[in-house]
């Protein structure tokens, strides 16, 4: 899959493309069939999607909301057969562009698409005045396909959407997520190194920074992690920490990793961990042997989880 970060002087080799609009946060299944209808466009299938996410722009102090990072993104869309990612820096430039100028510089002229697929409650343009419509219209005026997607529907009958999904890991349903993402909600990244007292207490942990990422309710999961490179590469089962650790006094949020029936050396290594099931919320113990007894359970408990899948 090409990346491209810039809409000027587009090679010809990416022009036409039939493109799904959207900031893709999870790539969930509402993003998936916006992504099935540019799919029967009649140019290569495309993603134009804004690095960083607007709201990171508009909204600085706001808390980390996002449920991957932009390398995840772009590491999912490329597995659901995207050829060329058209994710455009979003800056004042950018974002000033009123929604007319936006279709005609950078839909029509700038990118040369063919077709355009959006959801139902897409808005463009500076102060986000532009809507379907606008662009059904500008599309027309200017020489490219829009097609709008219907807003999808989950089996309880709420929309399927990156909200409902952070609200979901919010609280402690990562199974209610993954009905919706159609797929576990990952963390992915190296490991990196931590205190080591996982290693201490008999668990060595594979430790993640969550940084800029939404944070799914505070502690202990059932998780498949898949080990991405290196000797090691492959599938295993887990349970995890999810949390500031209170037992030592923690401040940042992390993921700490026990992978099962694990011996090697991962620092370093990037690894994707689903979250599967939520085990318990993060507590304090009143002695080391009463937090490895529960360590001990909760290994017991996720294996069994984990082996029913």
């Amino acid at each position: 899959m090409d990346i491209l970060r810039q809409y000027q002087n587009v090679d010809a080799s990416h022009r036409g493309a039939s493109v799904a609009i959207g900031n893709f946060d999870g790539v969930h299944l509402g993003h998936q069939k916006v992504l099935d209808l540019a799919r029967k466009g009649p140019g290569p299938l495309g993603v134009l999607t804004f690095e960083p996410h607007p709201r990171e722009v508009f909204v600085p102090d706001a808390p980390p909301f996002r449920l991957m990072s932009a390398t995840a993104r772009a590491n999912r869309l490329a597995k659901l057969g995207v050829e060329t990612l058209f994710e455009l820096s979003f800056n004042s430039d950018l974002s000033s562009l009123t929604a007319r100028e936006f279709a005609k510089s950078v839909l029509a002229d700038g990118l040369g698409l063919s077709r355009v697929v959006v959801g139902a409650d897409f808005c463009f343009g500076k102060g986000r005045v532009g809507d379907v419509a606008a662009l059904q219209a500008y599309g027309t005026e200017f020489g490219f396909e829009v097609i709008v997607a219907d807003i999808l529907q989950g089996d309880t009958g709420a929309a399927v959407s990156s909200t409902n999904i952070r609200k979901a890991l919010s609280d402690g349903n990562p199974r209610a997520a993954a009905a919706m993402l159609g797929h576990w909600h990952r963390v992915d990244g190296p490991v990196v190194h931590g205190e080591k007292r996982g290693r201490e207490l008999g668990f060595p942990t594979a430790n993640m920074n969550l940084d800029g990422l939404h944070l799914p309710k505070l502690g202990t999961y059932a998780v498949l992690v898949d080990v991405l490179e290196g000797p090691h590469s492959g599938s295993y089962h887990g349970a995890a920490s999810l949390g500031v650790r209170p037992m030592f006094n923690g401040a940042v949020p992390n993921l700490e990793t026990f992978v099962f029936d694990f011996k090697g050396d991962l620092y370093g290594t990037p690894l994707s961990v689903g979250l599967v099931d939520f085990l318990r919320p993060e507590q304090s113990f009143d002695s080391i042997d009463a937090l490895i007894a529960q360590m001990d359970a909760d290994c017991r408990q996720a294996r069994t989880i984990l082996e029913a899948l």
